[in-house]
């Protein structure tokens, strides 16, 4: 096949889809019929996350195809990490303009080394023709009851997140005024086009977590998701968070830390946890390699409050990325 050749949509699932990801034992029926057929194990909740991203607004066209195929799992099973569930089926709903061999196996080697990683199997679909989206539903497993949840949260839990913050929206930022040729653009870029799931972070949380997110939208816009949900108001202060030296470079420049706090694309993880349970979190830490940052307190009240190093109070300009507006999280 070449570029834009015209092929049957069987076709394409057979030569470029079937076969992408391993095999799992739970799969009675997978791609090549109506439906899949799975069997849940007992004693399980199935949790299921759907998203889609679509070109210039959610990635820039030009994205290496490899990155995207990785990049569109890779937001999804962030949420599945925010509940604390394991990953274990994928479908895939693909719309391209047109035929494309290079591409499309690019996309596949992405999208397949991710799904390897967490043994997830692709079990059905769509492709279709027209402007390029992706829409990619992911389904894991949670221990009845265990999920972690928006709304547990409570007055004197800590607040923590993994890893670090800023880095995807400052590789957007310099895209977007043209600023690309810095020297650790391709550290920033990775951020931005290869964010790592905290799935193993996820899972060991279970139980000791009072409420989870993960950070899409933003510090600010998730930890209100928690905050609303739970019923309750919080204090961060901004000389907590954690962020890399690009960004603390950034900060020391403009002193503004909307991107840090309500940039998007972190997909690291924000959640609560009881005092009487923080001392689990440095065994958690070291069984999952990611750091784990106290960034404030959960409050009585309503509203987040974010504080200076002076104690007094930064308001961000806006609150996130927000998909029906044209804020700046856009591509």
């Amino acid at each position: 096949m070449s570029k834009g050749k015209n092929i049957a949509e069987f076709d394409l699932i057979n030569d470029y889809f079937r076969g992408m990801t391993q095999q799992r034992r739970d799969v009675l029926l997978g791609i090549g019929d109506d439906a899949a057929l799975i069997r849940v194990p007992k004693g399980m909740d199935l949790a299921l996350s759907v998203d889609t991203l679509v070109a210039g607004v959610h990635f820039f066209p030009e994205i290496p195809p490899a990155d995207l195929g990785y990049k569109v799992l890779a937001v999804n099973l962030s949420d599945l990490a925010a509940m604390g569930a394991e990953p274990a089926w994928v479908t895939l709903a693909l719309t391209i303009p047109q035929i494309d061999d290079l591409w499309i196996a690019g996309f596949c080697s992405g999208f397949t080394e991710l799904a390897t990683r967490f043994d997830l199997q692709l079990v059905g679909g769509d492709t279709t023709a027209g402007p390029l989206s992706i829409t990619v539903q992911v389904q894991g497993l949670i221990p009845a009851g265990e999920g972690l949840r928006r709304s547990g949260a409570g007055a004197g839990d800590d607040i923590y997140v993994t890893g670090s913050l800023g880095d995807a929206a400052l590789a957007l930022r310099c895209k977007q005024r043209g600023a690309d040729d810095r020297e650790d653009m391709e550290q920033l870029r990775m951020r931005l086009d290869r964010p790592v799931p905290r799935v193993e972070a996820g899972i060991a949380l279970r139980g000791v977590a009072s409420s989870a997110i993960d950070i899409s939208d933003g510090l600010v816009a998730d930890l209100g998701h928690i905050l609303r949900s739970s019923g309750v108001g919080a204090r961060v202060t901004l000389d907590s968070l954690p962020i890399s030296p690009a960004v603390a470079a950034m900060l020391e420049e403009s002193g503004d830390w909307s991107m840090v706090v309500a940039g998007g694309d972190d997909y690291e993880l924000c959640f609560t946890i009881p005092p009487d349970r923080k001392d689990q979190l440095a065994a958690i830490a070291k069984q999952t390699g990611v750091t784990l940052t106290r960034i404030g307190v959960v409050e009585e009240g309503v509203g987040l409050r974010c504080l200076r190093g002076d104690g007094s109070i930064w308001q961000p300009e806006h609150g996130g990325f927000e998909h029906f507006s044209n804020g700046s999280g856009q591509y």
